[in-house]
């Protein structure tokens, strides 16, 4: 076959281009609907990528906001997505319609590390994490059931939080002086201690090499799902069939999940079913036993793993951010932080750890926690939400199959609502006696049938380590470095910027 001539390949250039905008104009169709939310016109191919400065989410879709109200239109590709924002309309889609909203929509480039689809035999089964029906009512009643039997919401649990809070002050008193002090890493390892706990039924040592590398390859994997290079694959899917191509732009997601592969694979060969379970994957394989035979089950090896992974990742990255964020307000602002030790001092004082019963009698400690939290802000879109049939939102026709990005940053943020929404203020969850209120504009959490599994774990870690931590130890700034900022960066989640800091022991 001989060489294409200059005239062929511009002749084949032309044809893909055209077929490429015939194909975007085929996906662009549903924007000509009636009482279809408006938005920003789409490019062919990228969609509304260009929109978007990945680096400050924030101030993207405040100004999309401004400019097409609550409830706007993006395309991801292809692929359009209504962002909601506010009170009103979030709850209007995560509480009234939770029935109609809660499927959840499947980033392609994760289907290359086994999301989506998982097949049993002849039959298709859907991540049960992640659709809803029978096979995500399954799991979550088997996840929320095997967190309460393991702990949640019992004393046990809070002994397996309060032991580590112990581990990790012990940490940092190694470090405890003058010497600056990164938190970030001891406070993974802290948090990832609780997780493997409910998952593993075992710690890992801080001095684990495994352990840290494990943390390392985790990090990597959501900086490397937050890029640039993501969401162009994301809506260009075409790519990830390019064979090897994910392994080597996700080679941190990979090894992590290699790495838990490892883990469960350990936990199986150890696996006794004629003794009670003691973790969560003996229990999921004794389900597993439980539905041999039945097709329908989503007991199977492909969902395990997912299960794993979710309540990993979730369980960890968020509630260790959020503590991330808290020692930074604390040295940043010591007049909270002695507040927050004053009270500590004259409710528990320095003769015993901390307990959850500790919380009804601090109130300002509680501000403070859930303000760290609503400023913090450090999943301002959520979790994708998917229409399972057509609903409308605010007057507008939202079609099924629609992905939902809901702007929780719109509400934690929200001018009507606090007083100083771009500002740390503990005083947003005070009255005027200085009782401990909970406003319905705070949902970190999200809302609705989807809201965080780990809420309660969150909580329970959040106030424990916080309080131990603070019982333990004053806070500063290095006296040789400038005052870090309180300005997020966004790395799939917001997180401060790097910073040191000295822990002084009380």
């Amino acid at each position: 076959m001989g060489l294409l001539t200059g005239d062929t390949l511009a002749c084949l250039a032309l044809a893909m281009v055209i077929f490429l905008l015939l194909v975007d104009l085929m996906h662009r169709r549903v924007s000509w609907a009636p009482r279809y939310p408006p938005g920003p016109r789409a490019l062919p191919v990228l969609g509304s990528l260009l929109e978007f400065d990945f680096q400050d989410m924030n101030y993207s879709m405040s100004r999309l906001r401004s400019r097409f109200g609550d409830v706007f239109t993006l395309k991801m590709g292809w692929t359009p997505m209504v962002v909601l924002n506010g009170l009103v309309a979030i709850r209007e889609a995560l509480v009234h319609q939770s029935e109609d909203t809660s499927d959840r929509f499947i980033m392609p480039i994760n289907t290359c590390f086994g999301w989506g689809p998982q097949s049993q035999g002849k039959r298709k089964k859907k991540d049960p994490m992640h659709a809803m029906g029978k096979a995500w009512r399954e799991q979550r009643r088997f996840s929320v059931s095997t967190m309460r039997n393991f702990g949640l919401g019992k004393k046990s649990l809070e002994q397996w939080v309060t032991e580590e809070a112990g581990y990790l002050c012990e940490a940092f008193n190694g470090h405890a002086g003058e010497t600056p002090l990164s938190p970030n890493i001891l406070l993974n390892k802290a948090v990832s201690n609780v997780i493997s706990s409910l998952i593993y039924a075992r710690r890992f040592e801080y001095q684990d090499l495994s352990f840290t590398r494990m943390l390392q390859l985790m990090d990597t994997s959501i900086k490397e799902q937050s890029g640039f290079l993501a969401q162009v694959l994301n809506a260009v899917p075409v790519l990830l069939k390019i064979p090897g191509l994910p392994a080597k732009i996700f080679p941190g997601q990979t090894g992590f999940i290699d790495m838990l592969d490892e883990l469960i694979a350990e936990q199986k060969a150890i696996w006794d079913p004629t003794q009670p379970p003691r973790n969560l994957i003996d229990a999921f394989l004794e389900e597993v036993g439980k539905a041999k035979g039945n097709p329908e089950s989503s007991f199977n090896d492909a969902n395990l793993r997912m299960v794993v992974l979710d309540l990993f990742t979730a369980g960890m990255i968020t509630t260790s951010a959020t503590l991330v964020w808290a020692l930074l307000l604390m040295i940043l602002h010591p007049e909270v932080q002695r507040r927050v030790q004053q009270e500590i001092d004259e409710v528990i004082g320095q003769a015993r750890p901390p307990e959850m019963g500790d919380q009804a009698h601090m109130p300002y400690t509680m501000a403070v926690i859930h303000e760290v939290q609503r400023f913090g802000d450090i999943a301002p879109l959520g979790v994708p939400h998917m229409t399972s049939r057509d609903i409308e939102i605010q007057d507008f026709l939202i079609p099924k199959g629609t992905t939902l990005l809901t702007n929780l940053s719109s509400v934690l943020k929200d001018e009507s609502v606090w007083a100083k929404p771009r500002r740390f203020h503990p005083e947003h969850f005070l009255d005027a006696q200085g009782h401990f209120v909970k406003h319905e504009a705070f949902m970190p959490f999200s809302a609705g049938r989807r809201a965080c599994l780990g809420e309660p774990l969150a909580r329970m870690e959040l106030f424990l380590f916080f309080t131990c931590l603070l019982q333990r130890f004053s806070f500063s700034v290095p006296a040789d470095q400038p005052r870090p900022s309180d300005h997020g960066i966004t790395q799939g989640m917001v997180i401060p910027p790097p910073y040191e800091l000295c822990a002084v022991s009380r």
